[in-house]
Order: C-alpha cells, then structure tokens, then sequence
C-alpha cells in the first residue's frame, strides 16, 4: 500500500500538475494573441469556453474509461480491444452531440443579445473545430493510457489532467483554425 501514501500521490501528481500549468499559461496566450478577432465577434467569446469544455471533458471521461479498463486487466490488446474501441465511439457520439446542441444554444443566445451569427455557420464552426479537438485529444488520450500504464505510472494520475488540459489547448487552436477556414478572421 505504500503507493497511495500522501507522499507518493503529490510526488507523482506534482510534475504533471506543473507541466499542465505551463500548456494552460500557453493557452491564454494564444487567446490573449488573438484578443481583436474575439473583441470583433463576441458569439466567439460565448463560444469558446463550452466548446474546449467539452473536447476535455470528453478525453476526461474516455480516459476515466481506459484507466479502469487497464486497471482491471480489461484494456488488453490495443488494436483488438472492443472496450477501447467502444469508449471511444461513444466519447465522439457524445462529444459531436454536445457540440451540435452547443451551437443551437450559442445562436439563440446571440439572437436574445443582438451579436449573432447564422445557425449554419455556428453549427459549421463548433462541429469542424470540435471534431478537430476530438481527434486529436482521443489520440492523444489512447496513447498516454497506455503508455502510462506501460511504464508503471497509474494512469488515473496522468491522463486526465493532461488530457483536461491538451483539451484546452487544441480547442482554441481549432477554433481559430476553423475561423480561418470559414473566412470568419
């Protein structure tokens, strides 16, 4: 039992809490770089902290999945594995739903306070930044599972705060890319 002691869990939990506080300060630079397009469409602004919610939440939830899986011997083959293929088909059926009711919530809010955006071209925005996100948080997730796992460290400890975190990150890079994309800056 002397690895869930106090010393043991802030040891191994330290490092990782530190390196996701320096991705979070990235992070906000990016937004801070790009502080004139979100002053210019402020649906953006109500926009972007529900859509970088959901990519982490939904990495958050797969890896919760996985790490009880590998926990319990359940992970198996990573190729072959029906309870790594299933978790992740349903973390993107969950996570393009959330992003598709998420742009009909942003719009109606728009229309009530006067900044709107077309539905379409919300719904074009959340659903092509946010599979982004997916795609790469879910690799990203998958992969520091079992590679934590491989190497000893729990994955309980590892992957949702990275994930939580890489989340964060690539939704606001997709979001802008996707802009970029749709001519919208």
């Amino acid at each position: 039992m002397t690895y869930y002691t106090i010393r043991g869990i802030v040891g191994r939990s330290f490092p990782i809490i530190l390196f996701t506080s320096i991705i979070g300060i990235l992070t906000g630079q990016i937004l801070n770089l790009r502080i004139e397009n979100l002053v210019a469409m402020p649906i953006i602004l109500l926009l972007i902290p529900a859509l970088i919610k959901i990519g982490g939440d939904t990495g958050s939830m797969l890896g919760a999945r996985l790490s009880s899986a590998l926990h319990m011997g359940l992970g198996g083959n990573l190729r072959h594995s029906p309870v790594v293929r299933n978790s992740v088909i349903a973390a993107f059926i969950v996570g393009e739903c959330a992003f598709t009711f998420l742009a009909a919530v942003v719009w109606m809010t728009g229309e009530i306070l006067n900044i709107g955006m077309g539905l379409g071209n919300l719904i074009k925005l959340c659903l092509i930044s946010g599979t982004f996100e997916l795609l790469v948080v879910f690799s990203s997730t998958v992969t520091i599972a079992f590679a934590s796992h491989r190497l000893g460290a729990d994955p309980d400890d590892t992957v949702i705060p990275l994930i939580a975190t890489l989340g964060d990150l690539i939704g606001v890079v997709g979001i802008f890319m996707t802009m970029y994309l749709l001519g919208f800056i």
